[in-house]
């Protein structure tokens, strides 16, 4: 069954139409002997980190570690880029606005080490999980296969990794 992609401008969401694995078991009532197709909706945008959150695999305290983890990776500008950046270079004067405490290199700088101190806390063996699942979008599965881990350990050893990062970013809880 192909997939069927919807996104409207006010849904940040990217919905898809996804046959399920096991397509087939049921038996449709209006159509003699034909198979009825069962489908499920996902969320093509979601994080991996947010799935796993969404259905009650990791609690508030470590979905909100890796999302700060994330952030500062964002704020950091650490993604790969393929070209320049062209954005346009604001000149003194153009916007009135308050002050920012930080210009826009002091955060990126401040933001880099953060997220350096995050990883060096984790230390090599939970900063890679924790890479790759939060900053890197790879599924759980993926990261295992990628790592040479045996399945479904992933997802414990990213619970520890987020529970460090909790303790690092002074989380409550």
């Amino acid at each position: 069954m192909p997939a069927k992609v919807a996104k409207s401008r006010s849904d940040p969401r990217l919905l898809a139409e996804r046959a399920l694995p096991q397509d087939g078991e049921e038996r449709d009532s209006r159509r003699s002997g034909r198979r009825r197709a069962r489908s499920v909706t996902v969320n093509l945008a979601e994080s991996p980190l947010g799935w796993l959150h969404a259905r009650g695999h990791l609690s508030d305290r470590q979905f909100d570690a890796g999302e700060k983890l994330r952030a500062d990776w964002e704020r950091a500008n650490l993604a790969p880029s393929v070209t320049m950046s062209w954005d346009i270079i604001s000149v003194a004067g153009g916007k009135r606005s308050t002050p920012a405490i930080l210009n826009e290199t002091e955060a990126l700088l401040a933001a880099k080490q953060r997220f350096t101190n995050a990883v060096d806390y984790l230390g090599s063996d939970l900063s890679d999980i924790a890479w790759r699942i939060v900053c890197g979008g790879e599924g759980v599965p993926v990261a295992e296969k990628n790592m040479g881990w045996p399945a479904r350990s992933g997802k414990l050893v990213l619970k520890i990794a987020l529970d460090r990062l909790a303790i690092f970013y002074r989380l409550p809880g």
